[in-house]
């Protein structure tokens, strides 16, 4: 079908959409009213209150590849998978459930203590059905490390707004009494706020290994009262900025610091700046002495994960209106330092694999068990999955965006700015 022809139909199908949701459109005098793209001028509609459903084809994707991916997940060859769901020019256009009985599978190892169970109940079993993979039945789903990711858009958006004030050069002991904070050396007072924004921390933290392993530090810290202590007591093993060292802990770090800087809460600031606006549900959970986990304690759904790759596919531009700075954005999404994982590099909380001409990304949130967030810039493309593969947890990141990538072909989205 010409092009020409596919952008009409492309258009004339999210207009009606559009006009069954009752959406205005408006006129081009009005035009400071309407919702704008990244390209800074089209009329948008954004998926505030859901996602308009639409086919691949109507958005210039082969649907081939995406039923082979569905048949393959529901097959089992990419472990205990939740959800599926493909977006792109502003629509849904790919949705699957996977159905497993989570109770059943991990019976044995919720009556079993050990790194996953310290505790043999609550929210910090990851047995428990009641907290895993769902919450207490809802459909809001468990996001572990992709909090990491969120925490720091919501970073990006306080700062943005000048309730953040540091710069990412503020030493991370300037929050701390120094009294109270064991291994203070020099490597230490050095440590800034982009290095934990970075994983280059240059602390002594073991996390390459499972998580039901008992060397690993996550579940250690996990396993304490106070995990903020546990953390920044820990001693330091190299220059800080030096070394890529995946840290939960250092995540968990940023609700103790933004506390401090903003004197709010970041789960409340969150929802009036960020999952408000952006019409998300969520759970936030806290550790034990009540500080949000940052580190990986947020539940979404899967549609609503989604927005955050549309906020930034729109370089901070939410209906209109911007939430957090192009500058943030972009930085966020520049490589800081090679992770040696995968092929990918490491910006602000967001992990970047290198597209096959090495000279563009797609963006990565991700989280332990199977949670994934992937934006393919340049195809407008967003997938999200869920899953809650625990013991096994493989690497399967790349290797779903290398298939997820020519669904696109040739293909460009018909609105600009999306």
């Amino acid at each position: 079908m010409p092009s020409t022809i596919c952008a009409m139909n492309a258009v004339s199908s999210r207009l009606r959409g559009a006009l069954r949701r009752g959406v205005c459109f408006c006129a081009l005098a009005a035009a400071p009213l309407c919702g704008v793209g990244a390209g800074g001028g089209s009329a948008a509609v954004w998926p505030t209150h859901g996602w308009h459903a639409a086919s691949p084809a109507s958005v210039g994707l082969d649907e081939g590849v995406l039923r082979a991916l569905d048949a393959d997940i529901a097959g089992g060859r990419y472990g205990l998978v939740d959800s599926f769901q493909v977006f792109r020019c502003g629509d849904e256009v790919f949705s699957r459930k996977y159905s497993h009985d989570y109770a059943q599978l991990y019976a044995k190892e919720a009556r079993t203590k050990g790194p996953l169970n310290a505790r043999l109940t609550g929210r910090y079993n990851y047995f428990d059905p009641a907290w895993h993979p769902y919450y207490h039945g809802s459909d809001l789903h468990t996001m572990q490390s992709v909090s990491k990711t969120v925490t720091s858009v919501i970073i990006g958006i306080a700062m943005t707004r000048g309730d953040f004030k540091a710069g990412l050069d503020r030493p991370v002991l300037s929050y701390f009494d120094i009294d109270k904070v064991k291994n203070v050396d020099d490597r230490k007072r050095r440590m800034t706020l982009k290095d934990v924004m970075t994983m280059t921390t240059g602390l002594d933290w073991v996390e390459d290994v499972p998580y039901d392993d008992p060397r690993s530090d996550s579940s250690l810290m996990e396993a304490t009262d106070d995990w903020v202590q546990y953390v920044i007591d820990k001693p330091m093993a190299h220059d800080p900025g030096t070394v890529f060292d995946y840290s939960s802990g250092a995540t968990e770090l940023l609700a103790y610091i933004f506390k401090k800087e903003t004197s709010q809460d970041i789960d409340a600031y969150g929802e009036r700046y960020l999952f408000g606006p952006l019409g998300m549900r969520h759970h936030w959970k806290r550790t034990y002495l009540g500080v949000v986990d940052t580190e990986g304690g947020l539940y979404l759904t899967g549609g609503d994960l989604a927005k955050i790759g549309y906020l930034y596919l729109n370089d901070g531009v939410w209906a209109g209106r911007r939430l957090v700075s192009e500058s943030w954005v972009r930085e966020s999404l520049t490589p800081a330092i090679d992770t040696g994982w995968q092929g990918l590099k490491y910006g602000l909380k967001w992990w970047l694999q290198p597209t096959g001409n090495g000279t563009q990304y797609i963006w990565h949130a991700i989280g332990f068990g199977g949670q994934r967030l992937m934006v393919f810039p340049s195809e407008k493309l967003i997938a999200t999955f869920t899953g809650w593969d625990i013991l096994r947890d493989a690497a399967f990141d790349s290797e779903l965006a290398k298939r997820l990538e020519p669904a696109a072909g040739s293909a460009r989205c018909a609105v600009p700015g999306h």
